[in-house]
């Protein structure tokens, strides 16, 4: 017998191992490692799934976020009047420092002033101030302003109501009205004109900081907070503030009239309650906006013609965007205010 017969024949010698046994025999490693492949497979294809589904997510709340900045942009909430019917009474809102870069500015409070007056259902007009003063130009363009409306529209009335506080250019501006109004407590006057600034010489000195300037005009350098004092600019600028002071006090009293007290401590920039206020003839009773549009108007109806910061301006404002060139203006610019 041949070896192959040998081998072919199971009663000689081992049996044979077949192709189909030897694969039977890796089957369970191989299984699990297919197993384990899937796995990752199909974990790698979960994973970018929900990764595609995240980006989706994150770019439509990109865009509604973007639309919706877009659409406050062109159609801003705060600019929106109260919808009214019939006769009212027409409010506006004078709050915070009266300058050309606030909301109290000048622009925005003469553009209500027109409105109001030219709405043909506002029967009178009420400012609500609150406000501790600010720019004499700005507070001067809207006392003018509401004499020229008020010459133009002789039958409609102008009320001003000081809430917290109508002090120096918020004053100026209520002393155009015909009357004036105040609580008890409000403090109402200051009548006077300040220019603040600071001096840094003593602290150059100590750092050994020297100033270098250079100008083409003996005062250009004016004021100068890192120059010595100059008393001769001091004396001129003193001319100025007294200037501004009576130009103030001009307007008022030919807003109040006659109804001022004979008292020379009106002037001097002091502060008084509502109720002292009233003594002193710079108001001509006590009570609210709606008190005078209630009892002294007979509308009682309140509209809002006041301008409005957008939502989108509100926005930058908190995320404090202006707070260091604010302070820098605060800390180094020699301001002339009414306050």
């Amino acid at each position: 017998m041949t070896d192959w017969e040998s081998d072919k024949n199971p009663g000689w010698g081992a049996e044979p191992v077949s192709a189909a046994s030897r694969s039977a025999g890796d089957r369970p490693e191989s299984s699990r490692d297919w197993k384990l492949i899937e796995k990752l497979v199909m974990s790698l294809q979960s994973e970018q799934r929900k990764s595609r589904r995240w980006g989706i997510f994150f770019k439509l709340l990109t865009f509604i976020y973007l639309f919706a900045i877009l659409l406050l942009l062109k159609f801003p909430l705060g600019e929106s009047l109260q919808s009214a019917v019939g006769d009212h009474t027409a409010l506006i809102e004078i709050t915070g420092t009266i300058a050309a870069d606030e909301l109290a500015s000048a622009d925005n409070i003469v553009g209500s002033l027109r409105r109001a007056f030219e709405d043909p259902e506002a029967k009178a007009v009420i400012l609500r101030i609150n406000s501790g003063g600010g720019s004499p130009v700005q507070s001067g363009y809207v006392y003018d302003e509401i004499v020229r409306l008020r010459n133009e529209y002789p039958d409609k009335k102008v009320y001003a109501v000081i809430s917290d506080i109508g002090a120096s250019g918020a004053y100026y501006i209520a002393a155009a009205a015909d009357e004036i109004y105040a609580d008890k407590a409000s403090l109402v006057g200051s009548i006077g004109v300040v220019a603040g600034g600071f001096g840094f010489t003593g602290t150059m000195d100590k750092l050994g900081v020297e100033r270098r300037l250079y100008t083409a005009g003996e005062n250009k350098a004016f004021l100068d907070p890192f120059s010595p004092e100059n008393p001769e600019e001091v004396t001129f600028w003193k001319d100025v503030l007294e200037t501004t002071h009576r130009q103030f006090i001009e307007q008022v009293r030919a807003g109040r009239g006659d109804r001022l007290a004979d008292d020379e401590r009106l002037f001097s920039g002091l502060v008084w309650t509502g109720e002292q206020a009233l003594e002193l003839g710079l108001v001509d009773g006590l009570g609210s906006s709606s008190y005078v549009a209630r009892e002294i108007v007979g509308y009682k109806e309140l509209v809002d013609y006041s301008s409005r910061r957008s939502p989108f301006e509100n926005l930058i404002d908190q995320l404090g965007v202006s707070v260091g060139s604010g302070f820098a203006s605060q800390l180094i610019e020699s301001r002339l205010e009414l306050r």
